[in-house]
């Protein structure tokens, strides 16, 4: 199966080892992987910020650049969410609307493409600890993902998962939220880490690096032991023979 990858921008420029990790995942499971490297940005932050016409040139590049894929992967459910709910207003009325809807049903957020169109569950993977799953309000809202990277992660050798309290509550990131709003955002982070810690896990695993990085930079600044990992690097660890 050929499959074109997305890598958002904060992933390529802070957290590229995941992106090779997805590709890692990917491959052994047969997929054909291509990178486009004309690709830039998803355009969530400039139109979350406003900028909807600066938005829209950046996604009508977006469209362009996976105008031929069959099936578009990224590690991000937050930029799948936007290009899924969001593109369809930016260019509704326009000749790109069609374009748009037929991109929103190429494009797969990585657990739920390896779940729902591989059916895949096992890789293999080894993680020796105890971890706690963060349902990102992106992969949980905006794309209906919550049983997926569960059923993954339980079938990580050595891992073993416990559910947080209020698993599902906001990380307090929220992009340039976490920029106007800090003190709200940080508040939010307090209690997400103190649910996580509460279950004496060694990990916090997401889907989303974008909440991952945000609750790490609390964790340190904290001088917490728990560390944040995406499911992508969980996946691709320690496999068996």
């Amino acid at each position: 199966m050929k499959v074109q990858i997305f890598i958002p921008c904060f992933i390529d420029q802070l957290y590229p080892q995941t992106a090779f990790n997805m590709v890692k995942v990917l491959e052994k499971a047969c997929c054909e992987v291509h990178y486009n490297g004309n690709q830039t940005c998803c355009g969530q932050p400039a139109f979350n910020a406003g900028y909807w016409d600066e938005a829209r040139e950046v996604c009508s590049k977006f469209i362009k650049d996976f105008d031929t894929a069959d099936y578009i992967v990224c590690p991000s459910a937050s930029c799948v969410g936007f290009i899924r709910n969001y593109y369809s207003k930016l260019f509704e009325n326009t000749a790109a609307h069609q374009q748009v809807q037929y991109l929103s049903n190429r494009i797969y957020e990585f657990t739920e493409f390896l779940t729902a169109v591989l059916k895949i569950e096992h890789f293999g993977a080894v993680l020796n600890g105890t971890a706690t799953y963060h349902d990102s309000c992106a992969a949980l809202r905006e794309c209906r993902i919550k049983d997926g990277p569960r059923k993954l992660l339980s079938h990580v050798k050595g891992l073993k998962l416990i559910e947080m309290n209020d698993t599902d509550t906001c990380c307090g990131f929220g992009g340039t939220f976490a920029v106007k709003f800090d003190a709200i955002s940080v508040a939010m982070a307090d209690q997400k880490v103190s649910n996580a810690n509460a279950t004496n896990a060694d990990y916090i695993i997401s889907t989303d690096m974008s909440c991952l990085m945000h609750l790490d930079g609390y964790i340190q600044n904290k001088g917490l032991s728990i560390k944040t990992m995406h499911i992508a690097d969980v996946l691709a660890g320690g496999w068996e023979a």
